[in-house]
């Protein structure tokens, strides 16, 4: 599922409102995406009146501190929009690249328009999480599910959890995702990463909306096997999410400080490789420290534990001192248990 059969972390760039309502822009940023290095591109499938309603009165009006504060919803949503009837050249666009192409729904047409596309995974954004009959929905198509838990709570998880899992949908993704725009590094709250894969048994990863890439960095480190994050060709273009978008070229140093992060991660590994064996050489071991003649007894002056690694092990330091060389030796001699008068390893 999701790219993630060799275990590398998935990496999603999201188109989003990212395309000046021009297709060619929109496909401008697949390919731009693909240079960049990511796996996949998202879009988000609404027309601003399957998301909200024309209505011009406070409860529709933006007011939380953002970027979009005084803009109503309908208005908003009217010029973030990816038509409808560009979905179509995008994902053939994204399969020319070599891109998993893959949508947001939001609402029951959305899906049905994506189903007749053969998308092969769907996401639930975070402020869809409650969206119970939706998430059912998508889940009786029986695709990968990615789902972003921005503003969720305990209950709303299980029950998301819940509904995909009574239409036999197991293959879940959970995201951690601050739903700030942008997200305050103070606000990530990361080590929830974990926690989810925990608390609810599916696979994790990261929504991203902080601007820069450490939190990927740090997401992958938990454990975080998909990171998504807002992407577009080139900024100068604006728009409603332009103000935390990464370019080309950033969005490319997010790629390659993950794909580092992951060869660092490694595996769980203790056994001795060619390159520890050679470095052992500058680990401690016993040598002989000055000059001495068959005969003389074993001192802490005569024998020591230093770099590097050719003599006995340290561990038998005490167990020597006192016995007696069964041969003359020259300080920087390696010690071994030949050179000992009744020792025996």
């Amino acid at each position: 599922m999701l790219g993630m059969d060799n275990n590398s972390v998935f990496i999603i760039a999201e188109l989003s409102a990212n395309h000046g309502g021009d297709i060619n822009i929109a496909k401008q940023t697949i390919k731009a995406a693909k240079r960049a290095g990511a796996d996949a591109i998202k879009l988000q499938t609404y027309r601003a009146d399957t998301i909200t309603l024309d209505v011009k009165n406070d409860y529709f009006k933006i007011d939380h501190n953002s970027h979009w504060d005084g803009r109503y919803l309908y208005d908003l949503y009217e010029e973030a929009y990816t038509p409808w009837e560009w979905h179509q050249e995008l994902f053939e666009t994204a399969e020319n690249e070599g891109l998993v192409c893959f949508s947001s729904p939001f609402d029951f047409s959305a899906v049905d328009l994506l189903e007749s596309l053969n998308v092969p995974i769907y996401k639930i954004a975070s402020f869809e999480i409650t969206d119970i009959p939706l998430i059912k929905y998508v889940a009786s198509k029986g695709k990968p599910i990615i789902i972003s838990t921005g503003i969720a709570t305990i209950d709303d998880i299980e029950l998301a959890l819940e509904t995909c899992r009574g239409e036999n949908n197991n293959d879940i993704t959970l995201l951690k995702c601050t739903s700030q725009y942008p997200a305050l590094p103070e606000d990530c709250n990361l080590n929830t990463i974990p926690d989810l894969k925990i608390r609810f048994g599916t696979k994790i990863g990261l929504s991203d909306h902080t601007l820069g890439i450490e939190a990927p960095v740090v997401a992958v480190s938990l454990g975080a096997k998909v990171i998504e994050k807002h992407f577009m060709v080139d900024k100068s273009i604006g728009g409603p999410d332009a103000h935390f978008s990464l370019d080309e070229k950033e969005f490319t140093e997010l790629v390659k400080a993950v794909r580092k992060a992951e060869k660092m991660l490694g595996k769980v590994d203790y056994d001795l490789t060619e390159k520890k064996i050679k470095s052992r050489e500058f680990s401690r071991s016993l040598f002989v420290s000055e000059d001495v003649k068959t005969g003389d007894l074993i001192t802490s002056s005569n024998v020591k534990s230093v770099r590097p690694g050719h003599g006995l092990h340290p561990k038998h330091y005490n167990n020597i001192l006192g016995k007696s060389f069964t041969k003359d030796l020259k300080k920087g001699t390696p010690l071994s248990q030949q050179m000992i008068e009744g020792f025996n390893v």
